[in-house]
């Protein structure tokens, strides 16, 4: 457009008008606004323009500017209105005596929102609604500093949990608007973000929330989080509620979900709705489409993951503007595991090979049992050959699934009646792999009644919901082992979970220390099952060596960013019409130009990449571009346009998928390459031959199937004759859905264990001489119960002398094994617990704690006591905290030498203030008495 009034009427007043503003209405939007002369001295020189009228002023219902735009026409640069637009806020905010507005200025193509003196111009894909606007202006005038403002605790009181949102609060206070936390499955990444919104909330920075999600299961354990946890806070989606409503201030969405709504134009749910967005599991799938979500919110974003922070993508720092390997906030699983006491649950190893699986199955392992068996049924030894990684996609063998059963069966962990293996997932290879596992499960415990072990994959519909197969799982007796294909890999919290089974290879490492996560949770005290009562480690089970894979490979596998096949079809297109120019063939020419054009008019209007590439799209689709196509313009079409087809969602990729194959075919035809024409007929014959004839729609065109199987068809190959495949097989495609070329072999040879042995892998916890010396004192302790009279006043809680106790010292020290009170302190862990308290902890009359485990739950309860204090004070009582339990003690002067000087050069003087330090020199003087 020519000129600003075009763009202002064609463009602007139309992209307003989505965000809900009429400008037509006086008490909503006014043009031309005068601006009177600048009095105002701003730090920038003065620039004066030919015009002092603002284009818009979007008006609050209270009829004063809430907001300003300056429009510049679509074909310049928005930028160049950049500093226009701010000397007029300014002035409008002297001129009104009032708040001063915000500042938006646009082309009608891109539009640029400046919250001035608070934030850096954003580019935005839409402006605010009133609601919005008035929003903003009231958390930004009673925005309060988070510096003082207290964490609930009961939330999220952990240490740790308190740094990482201390973390994201002071980043907050710097006007950083993008965190990572990197958080160790198992250590409350949900509880801390809620216990962080409730800050936030209070604290007047936010007040709408879009937590995203990757899986349905997910959304249902997030709102039942936020259900607990902030309760008062309405939460959308309810049950069974599928249409967005506005009023909520928590909304759980998955990612597909969220995309639909943001592009539905009846929706028109704006950029500016949400205050925060968290993304929980924050990984490689949010790169492509689904990063479409963030960009299209004007918003503080915080994203979650358990990834170890030195295999995360570089794409993950880049999206949350963390340098590479420095997340906001991190907290490892070694960490967790070695806190005193432990925040997460260790674990063992046991691998298990069969023969099978090392050595393949062919006839120097077959038993000769099984080779006689095989004869009886018509069938040679000889023709079976299989390597052992074909288990389960080339070949299935019965006998060795019903041998890694058993063996689990066996060496699992068992509940407390040592019977039944614990929760246990099995994580499998194919869902066919998971029935075949539970039919093993049914047959070999009957007894059971097939309730013992149940598949739990995503297409169930018996999954979801109260007293589904999940919520069974969860939260009653049976079923004890839930067998899965990827479902249970990530994200579902069962903490009774005692066994993982690897009954699959798996290459991804972020996914390896996902699934290892399952098992990581300890036991909440108060909601213990019959079925689980204590757990202080878990067994992994892994059938396919994938812990030494990841010790040779420790990122695992390269993952390779995929391209689209949209993306890649249009390429091919874009391939085609080089080649078509190259030979001069006009009718290829303008028959490639259609599809080009036809392709191009697929592109989803309401994806923020569509609408960002506009302008490129506009010159495209003028008839002048195609008229003289050059290499510039294929170069074009390559580089800007090509890109935005990965924004294609829902469409038949069946279909997609045959029409690239013909497009490739057609242009191996083109370019004379035989042997890729061979290559391709061949797929393509094989795909028209899986079309089901016995469905009428695709018994229509039966001939032409028929037709396209023979030799005369491809040996006379002609475009026509593709296109002629293209138009009416490529929509059948999707009844092929199911069909395979080549079923696996199956077997039932018996298999045996090739490989067998217990390992250790993370933090370790060697204790076992010990533990067998307090089991020793312990089952003393209650011989001696019925034969000495102070030991029953003790049980019966009867006033007893010191002499008494001397007494008692005595003898203990006389008897097998050796008992006295420094043993006592060193077995326990307790440097200052009294001989009366060992024998009451081992009565059962109190809990007696190491002295670690005191150290650290009384610094737990002075952080959750002072829950304002910053991330460097944190760190300073974290240091504090482990110099208490490694020395037993601490003085005043240690406070301001090595290590605590590494705080601060002052020691605690540089990093308290005097009172806080009184309190903290009282509370450890409370912790030695």
């Amino acid at each position: 457009m020519n000129n600003e009034k075009q763009t202002r009427q064609q463009l602007i007043d139309h992209r307003l008008q989505e965000a809900g503003w009429n400008v037509a209405d006086r008490t909503q939007v006014v043009e031309e606004f005068f601006v009177p002369i600048n009095t105002l001295k701003l730090n920038e020189p003065e620039v004066h323009y030919h015009t002092q009228f603002c284009d818009y002023i979007l008006l609050g219902k209270d009829g004063k500017p809430l907001a300003l735009v300056e429009a510049k026409k679509s074909t310049v640069d928005a930028n160049i209105g950049r500093e226009q637009a701010k000397q007029y806020c300014y002035r409008i905010k002297e001129q009104q005596d009032g708040e001063l507005p915000f500042c938006f200025y646009t082309n009608g193509q891109d539009i640029y929102f400046w919250d001035l003196e608070q934030y850096p111009p954003k580019k935005v894909y839409g402006f605010p609604t009133r609601d919005d606007l008035e929003r903003y202006a009231y958390l930004r005038k009673h925005r309060k500093s988070l510096s003082q403002e207290f964490i609930n605790t009961k939330i999220a009181g952990r240490e740790y949990q308190v740094r990482a949102i201390r973390s994201v609060m002071e980043a907050l206070e710097k006007k950083r608007t993008k965190f990572l936390l990197v958080m160790a499955t198992g250590t409350g990444k949900t509880r801390t973000v809620i216990a962080l919104i409730d800050a936030l909330m209070r604290g007047g920075w936010i007040e709408k929330v879009l937590f995203l999600v990757d899986r349905i299961a997910l959304q249902g354990q997030a709102l039942d989080d936020f259900k607990e946890y902030l309760p008062n806070e309405p939460r959308w989606p309810h049950y069974q509620e599928t249409n967005f409503v506005a009023d909520r201030r928590i909304y759980v969405s998955t990612y597909p979900t969220m995309l639909n709504i943001i592009r539905d134009k009846a929706q028109s749910l704006s950029p500016h709705f949400f205050d925060l967005v968290v993304v929980d599991e924050s990984h490689r799938s949010i790169y492509n489409t689904y990063q479409e979500v963030l960009q299209y919110f004007n918003t503080t974003t915080l994203g979650l993951t358990a990834t170890p922070t030195d295999v995360i993508d570089h794409n993950t720092f880049k999206l949350f503007d963390c340098e590479d390997g420095l997340p906001t906030f991190a907290y490892s699983y070694e960490e967790a595991v070695n806190h005193i006491p432990p925040y997460l649950c260790d674990f063992q190893v046991m691998k298990i090979k069969t023969k099978f699986q090392v050595e393949g199955i062919n006839k120097r392992t077959v038993s000769l049992e099984d080779q006689k068996k095989l004869i009886l049924e018509g069938k040679e030894i000889s023709e079976i050959n299989y390597e052992g990684t074909d288990l389960e996609r080339r070949v299935i063998n019965k006998g060795t699934n019903t041998l890694i059963v058993r063996e689990f069966m066996e060496e699992s962990i068992k509940d407390h009646n040592g019977v039944l293996p614990g929760k246990t997932i099995f994580f499998c290879i194919s869902k066919a792999h998971a029935r075949r596992v539970e039919d093993i499960f049914n047959s070999l415990y009957p007894e059971y009644k097939g309730e013992l072990a149940k598949v739990i994959v995503s297409d169930d519909p018996r999954i979801y919901g109260k007293g589904g197969l999940l919520d069974q799982f969860k939260n009653q007796d049976f079923p004890r082992v839930a067998i899965s294909v990827d479902m249970l890999d990530t994200g579902i919290d069962v903490r009774e979970i005692t066994n993982l089974v690897f009954a699959k290879p798996v290459y991804s490492y972020t996914k390896f220390w996902q699934m290892i996560g399952r098992g990581t949770r300890l036991l909440d005290e108060w909601k213990k099952h019959s079925w689980c009562t204590e757990k202080d480690r878990f067994l992994i089970l892994d059938c396919w060596d994938n812990f030494e894979y990841f010790k040779l490979n420790p990122k695992g596998k390269g993952l390779n960013n995929q391209v689209p096949l949209p993306v890649r079809l249009f390429g091919l297109y874009t391939d085609k019409l080089a080649i078509a120019l190259d030979l001069g063939e006009a009718g290829l020419i303008q028959q490639t130009i259609s599809k080009i054009k036809a392709n191009i008019q697929t592109l989803p209007a309401q994806s923020i990449v569509v609408r960002d590439a506009q302008q490129e799209l506009e010159e495209v689709k003028k008839d002048l571009f195609f008229e003289d196509v050059t290499g510039d313009k294929i170069d074009f079409l390559r580089n800007h346009i090509q890109p935005l087809f990965r924004t294609i969602s829902g469409a038949d990729f069946k279909a997609m998928r045959f029409e690239k194959d013909i497009v490739e075919t057609s242009i191996a035809h083109w370019t004379k390459d035989e042997d890729k024409v061979k290559a391709l007929k061949d797929a393509l014959i094989e795909e028209i031959s899986e079309l089901p004839l016995s469905v009428n729609t695709v018994a229509r065109e039966k001939e032409l199937i028929q037709l396209a199987q023979t030799d005369y068809f491809w040996n006379t190959l002609t475009e026509e004759k593709l296109e002629l495949l293209k138009e009416r097989l490529a929509s059948l495609m999707i009844y092929r859905a199911g069909t395979t070329s080549i079923a696996p072999s199956s077997f039932n040879f018996k298999d045996i264990v090739a490989e067998k042995e217990k390992v250790l892998f993370g933090p370790q916890n060697e204790a076992v001489s010990i533990q067998r010396y307090k089991e020793m004192v312990e089952e003393k302790i209650r011989i001696l119960l019925a034969e000495l009279p102070v030991l029953q006043k003790i049980k019966n809680k009867e006033p007893i002398t010191d002499i008494e106790i001397e007494e008692l010292a005595w003898l203990l020290s006389h008897e097998s094994p050796h008992i006295t009170v420094d043993l006592l302190r060193r077995v326990y862990n307790n440097k200052t617990v009294a001989l009366i308290q060992f024998i009451r902890h081992i009565l059962g009359l109190e809990i007696l704690e190491d002295y670690p485990t005191m150290v650290a739950r009384t610094f737990d309860s002075f952080i959750q006591q002072h829950s304002d204090l910053n991330n460097k004070q944190l760190d300073f009582l974290q240091l504090l905290q482990t110099y208490i339990i490694e020395k037993g003690s601490v003085e005043r002067k240690d406070l301001v030498s090595a290590p605590f000087i590494r705080i601060h050069p002052n020691g605690i003087r540089g990093v308290f203030s005097r009172p806080m330090m009184e309190t903290i020199l009282a509370f450890i003087e409370k912790i030695a008495a």
